[in-house]
């Protein structure tokens, strides 16, 4: 037998990537009690690019990014593993170090922008406030950055939108307002987590074709966290297949999506009519 054919079979995620990510987790185990929820996933996000994470309910995409952000539910906690954030890890540092990583260099995108946001608060408050813990700025320079982050995302009339509350806009503009605050910490890496699940089709490709602007303008890392593979074929770079706690299978989204290699990867693609990377 030669050395080549000896050779051990790569990882899921060992061709992915030959340059330095900006993101990097490796054999990150999360668990509560005597459960073990993540069992050893390992994955990578580079700058200015697209890496998509897909899975069924319960194969452990939000857990991973709420590893990532430090907001592990109560009694979860990360024992194995690393996660590196531009060659740092982030399970080493401190709660306060970790804040200073979280907003600042890396934003996040919830699913839901009704309970992300408060009821009770003017649109140009929750913003403002993003501004003022960072930049020390008065309350009337965080409100009209605030405003220019609305228009930014492509809210219609922000000065008016600004004063306003949570529950007097659409759904696709409150998704805008939370893309906005993600923002508001300039983030390298942005974390979104089925950012379009709760909107109709017209108003899901607004969303996305807004953060792929945003991507280019800003040379943004973005890990999207999607069940939807139709989504993940038109906005991915590179794609992370997981079940149960588990990465099966990565690699270039059109590689991954045109010639799967995996029978849960062939059996998700199966399932949903007209995937095409």
């Amino acid at each position: 037998m030669n050395a080549a054919a000896a050779a051990p079979a790569p990882t899921p995620t060992a061709a992915l990537f030959a340059d330095d990510p900006l993101l990097q987790i490796d054999d990150l185990v999360v668990g509560a009690e005597s459960t073990e929820i993540l069992k050893g996933v390992s994955l990578s996000a580079r700058a200015g690019r697209t890496t998509g994470v897909v899975g069924e309910s319960g194969s452990g995409k939000s857990m991973t990014a709420l590893a990532v952000l430090g907001l592990l539910p109560t009694g979860v906690r990360a024992t194995g593993g690393s996660i590196r954030f531009d060659g740092r890890d982030l399970l080493a540092l401190g709660p306060r170090e970790r804040r200073l990583v979280r907003g600042k260099q890396v934003g996040m995108v919830f699913q839901d922008p009704l309970a992300a946001l408060d009821p009770v608060m003017r649109i140009d408050d929750q913003i403002g406030e993003i501004l003022r813990r960072r930049d020390g700025v008065s309350r009337r320079e965080a409100r009209k950055r605030a405003v220019e982050l609305l228009h930014r995302v492509e809210v219609p009339e922000p000065e008016h939108r600004a004063a306003s509350y949570p529950h007097q806009l659409s759904g696709g503009q409150r998704q805008r307002v939370v893309i906005a605050m993600a923002l508001a910490g300039k983030p390298r890496l942005i974390l979104a987590d089925e950012p379009t699940t709760a909107l109709d089709v017209t108003v899901q490709a607004r969303i996305l074709e807004l953060l792929r602007r945003l991507q280019r303008e800003e040379d943004l890392s973005i890990l999207l966290i999607s069940h939807d593979l139709r989504v993940m074929a038109h906005f991915a770079d590179d794609l992370v297949v997981m079940k149960h706690g588990e990465v099966v299978e990565a690699g270039p989204a059109a590689t991954v999506l045109g010639d799967p290699q995996h029978p849960y990867t062939r059996n998700l693609i199966d399932n949903v009519p007209a995937v095409h990377a």
